[in-house]
Order: structure tokens, then sequence, then C-alpha cells
């Protein structure tokens, strides 16, 4: 059992605490309760970013010592939306939120996955129709390790994990956000990752 302090609420968020909870850990949801951020992350092991992108690094750097020598992981896209609410561009071309998030608190070990999917998927990859992906990037190879684990306890098969390497080949991952306005908008708002074809 790991003591998980999930940052954020909503779909995302809720979906990922129900799951963990589920697979036995010990799970603190923080809302927008002033100091509940600091409270979750403070007593956890592994805190999970599931804040908005666009206002993500402000919320974390803020909590900059509760995260000191703890696990973030981050499954949030800086976007900037369009009129319909979907991404339109990205926050930081040329770099990522991941990388801005390693830059600023360098005493944490960010791991950054499951942003390439609906958030549906996050937690029932099986659900597909064929065999989803994930990715992991970041430097702390035993932060990746745990974060492994903790996405085989979300139902994802080893063979579906994929380590694309540093915290660099975040950019690549979270580009791929630019995907989903027009995958929505062609086929519906339904259940959908990326997936390699090998």
């Amino acid at each position: 059992m790991t003591a998980i302090a999930v940052l954020g609420n909503g779909r995302v968020g809720g979906n990922l605490a129900t799951a963990l909870t589920r697979a036995g850990h010990e799970v603190t949801v923080a809302d927008r309760a002033p100091g509940a951020a600091a409270d979750a992350a403070r007593t956890a092991q592994i805190v999970i970013n599931a804040t908005p992108g666009a206002g993500s690094l402000d919320r974390l750097v803020a909590l900059r010592e509760e995260l000191r020598d703890k696990i973030l992981v981050d499954v949030s896209n800086a976007t900037l939306d369009g009129p319909d609410g979907l991404p339109a561009d990205l926050i930081y071309p040329g770099s990522s939120l991941a990388e801005q998030l390693q830059e600023a608190l360098p005493e944490t070990r960010v791991v950054k996955t499951l942003n390439t999917m609906l958030f549906s998927v996050m937690t029932a990859p099986a659900t597909l129709t064929q065999a989803p992906d994930v990715f992991l990037s970041g430097e702390d190879p035993q932060a990746k390790q745990t974060v492994r684990e903790l996405l085989i306890n979300l139902g994802w098969r080893k063979e579906w994990i994929t380590d694309l390497g540093g915290i660099q080949t975040a950019r690549a991952t979270e580009a791929a956000i630019l995907f989903v306005p027009h995958v929505i908008r062609s086929s519906g708002f339904a259940p959908f990752a990326i997936s390699i074809a090998r």
C-alpha cells in the first residue's frame, strides 16, 4: 500500500483516485480548499498532478517544500483552449509542462505518463478494441519503476508500457494532445488512446 495524493478532483483526478483506492492504496484527494493540496502532498509518498495543465506550474511550485523528495506523476497537458473548449495549442511549445516542473522542482522526481488518452482509458485500458500504449518520461529510473507498478495496478499490461527516456521526451507525448480535438470532432467523445503498431 502506498500513500498517494491526487491533486485535482475533476474527471481525471476522481477516476484515478477511485481506481487506486480499489487497488489497495491509501489515497487522498485534494480539492480547492485553502491548504488542501499542501496537506495532501505533505503526507504522501507519491503525488499525482491532475490539475488543469494551464495552471499546474504555479500550483505545484507553491508546494515546493511538500514535494521535496517525492515522486510527482504528471498526467496533465498544458494547452490553450479554443472557442469550443478543446485544446487548440501548447502553452510550452519547444518544451513541456513536465520539463518545466522538473526544472522548477529539482528535488522532486517528475514522471510524465497517462497524458495520451481520454481520461476513462487511464484506469480501464483493456476496454479498448486494440491494445493501447502508455508512455513514461522522467530522469529517475527508480521513480519510473514505481510509476510502472502503479500503471500495472490500473490495468496496464507490462508490454503496453513504454519508457521513452528522460523528461525531455515528454514534449512528444504532450504534443499528442493536439490530435485530441480533431479525433473528438470526427468520432465523438468516445474512449481512445494512442497505440503504436509493431
